[in-house]
């Protein structure tokens, strides 16, 4: 038995809505048929979602759109929570040129979506790939949207490029002592820096570098 997606896209470029849509029918997906719903503005998008006809399985939302003052929607963010109230089980991928972190940051706060793409990484196959990801069950963002969250993190534990090269050298399986051949500081400056760190992302509690790595790990950066 064929299972239907719905699938919204919304954007204000009708070009590339076309294109997603182009990209997705090419493919064939087992068992299933894809359906496809657009919208070029924020009117046409909340038109959408409030009719309780419709019910999409996925939305792809660009930012940027044409806003709709009579409802106070403004952008793919007032989308986004729009579909998390009519629609809370709808599969949300977020398409934009941005990859600042507060935004970012914002997004999975207020939206936490399946899916964020920087438009400037994503080439038809990895566009592909990545609803392959989503589709499947598990989160995708795109490499801009990893680096600006991993950045982020190393900003506010105020942590700089050497302590990065520690952590990856550290992860690698590499014993400090020898980390001074990739790393051009000390020893004990590399000792200092890692008491520093563990200081920091163990709260203070020592610990040993697997610890350290795992701590790092569990905030995205490794």
């Amino acid at each position: 038995m064929i299972q239907n997606i719905n699938i919204l896209i919304v954007d204000d470029h009708p070009m590339t809505v076309n294109g997603y849509i182009n990209v997705l029918s090419d493919e064939k997906f087992d068992g299933y048929e894809l359906n496809f719903t657009k919208a070029l503005n924020c009117k046409e998008a909340y038109d959408l979602i409030t009719d309780t006809n419709n019910t999409f399985n996925m939305a792809y939302l660009d930012l940027s759109l044409p806003p709709y003052p009579e409802k106070k929607i403004t952008s793919g963010i007032d989308i986004g929570m729009l579909l998390r109230q009519h629609i809370p089980d709808c599969t949300i991928v977020f398409l934009t040129m941005h990859s600042e972190a507060p935004l970012i940051e914002r997004l999975i706060k207020d939206i936490n979506p399946q899916g964020i793409m920087c438009k400037s990484d994503i080439d038809i196959d990895e566009f592909l790939n990545a609803f392959k990801i989503v589709f499947s069950g598990d989160t995708y963002l795109s490499s801009k949207i990893v680096k600006s969250l991993k950045d982020r993190v190393f900003d506010n534990y105020k942590l700089d490029n050497y302590d990065k090269q520690i952590l990856m050298r550290l992860s690698e399986g590499i014993q400090t002592k020898n980390i001074p051949n990739y790393v051009p500081l000390s020893l004990s400056d590399i000792e200092k820096r890692k008491a520093h760190m563990k200081n920091m992302l163990l709260q203070g509690k020592g610990g040993d570098d697997f610890e350290l790595i795992e701590a790092i790990k569990k905030i995205g950066v490794l």
